[in-house]
């Protein structure tokens, strides 16, 4: 029996998890044992009246996250304390998960309380003071679906016909689920505030104020703005709201404005030096400038008709145009060619080919 639960899949992730998880998991453990009496309840969980003086118990701002009062509650938190320590903890370290757990609580408690003293101030009922228990770990839980969608935002969890569940669809998931359950009565009234107030801080911290190994502080992505939480028909009108609410704390200096840095890359020089003469497209040119010098030289040159041999009216030519016409020819030819300094048999051999030619015909 003991050797089948000590090789059960759950206790192979307990035993492989960090210190950091499994300190929180037993104290999660323990603080359910504790909730059986009333008098430790009393004393480790939030009552927004004694916070205010002349009771002063600021130290419920620590003691009420791992105190839970309903064993389903209790299975929630460890196991997403396990999940914590799978997914989360290997990318940010033991320390910051530590961090995240002590900012997101302590800001969650805080604000939950003022939300109860806000209430109060409208509706006047004491017991929102003193007969209200804030415990638990809501605000955590909602963070963890905050920090899942900002490292893996786009992994499917469910694929069915009617579409994919991915992890950027969880964190306003949750939060509605967390309104529904108690309606339906499963948690305590501050459980839907502590979750809406966990989705909100657990982002603020992670957008501006967690520090990364870089030495960069927070996450500027645009995949990550607070907008991306909602379908993307809302996205434009929350934008709006976010972006003025940002504005609003910014100018009372609880948060900073998000610093971008660009590396600036300078491309490679490339040189591309043309030489005239050497492009195909000049090689083109000129020989089409040559072949229309040829045309137009041979339409010049015009060479009559040899008359019949049987007619013996029709006179012979003179011999001279004929001869002249393939002179000029000659002499056009032997222009063009830019021979160097010839040799005086070379120069003589010139001066006769007009009459070699002739003698040719």
């Amino acid at each position: 029996m003991s050797s089948s639960f000590l090789s059960s899949p759950l206790f192979s992730v307990v035993g492989n998890c960090s210190v950091v998880v499994k300190a929180l998991c037993g104290s999660v453990c323990v603080g359910y044992l504790l909730s059986f009496s009333r008098t430790v309840t009393d004393v480790l969980t939030i009552v927004p009246g004694n916070l205010l003086p002349p009771n002063f118990w600021v130290w419920t701002l620590a003691s009420h996250a791992p105190i839970e009062t309903h064993w389903w509650m209790a299975m929630v938190d460890v196991i997403v304390l396990l999940l914590y320590g799978k997914l989360v903890e290997p990318l940010w370290g033991a320390q910051q998960m530590v961090v995240f757990y002590a900012v997101v609580n302590l800001c969650v408690a805080v604000l939950t309380a003022v939300t109860y003293l806000f209430l109060y101030l409208l509706v006047g009922n004491t017991d929102l003071l003193f007969n209200t228990h804030i415990n638990g770990m809501a605000g955590y839980l909602a963070g963890f679906s905050v920090a899942v969608k900002q490292t893996m935002p786009d992994h499917v969890i469910v694929n069915s016909s009617f579409g994919k569940l991915r992890n950027r669809h969880i964190p306003l998931l949750m939060v509605g689920i967390a309104f529904l359950v108690r309606i339906v009565g499963a948690v305590d009234p501050p459980f839907p505030i502590m979750f809406t107030w966990g989705f909100m801080v657990s982002w603020v911290y992670l957008r501006f104020y967690q520090k990364h190994s870089n030495g960069t502080k927070g996450d500027a992505a645009d995949t990550f703005a607070f907008a991306s939480f909602f379908p993307k028909g809302l996205q434009p009108f929350i934008a709006i709201f976010g972006n003025s609410i940002f504005s609003l704390l910014v100018s009372l200096r609880l948060c900073k404005k998000l610093q971008r840095k660009f590396e600036a890359v300078t491309p490679p020089v490339v040189v591309v030096v043309n030489l005239p003469g050497t492009d195909a497209c000049d090689a083109e040119r000129r020989r089409q400038l040559a072949l229309k010098a040829l045309n137009e030289r041979l339409t010049k040159t015009v060479v009559p008709p040899w008359p019949s041999m049987e007619d013996d009216d029709v006179k012979l030519l003179p011999q001279t145009s004929a001869t002249q016409a393939v002179e000029l020819t000659a002499k056009a030819a032997v222009d063009d060619l830019e021979l160097p300094e010839s040799t005086p048999t070379e120069s003589h051999s010139a001066e006769e080919a007009p009459g070699q030619l002739l003698s040719n015909l």
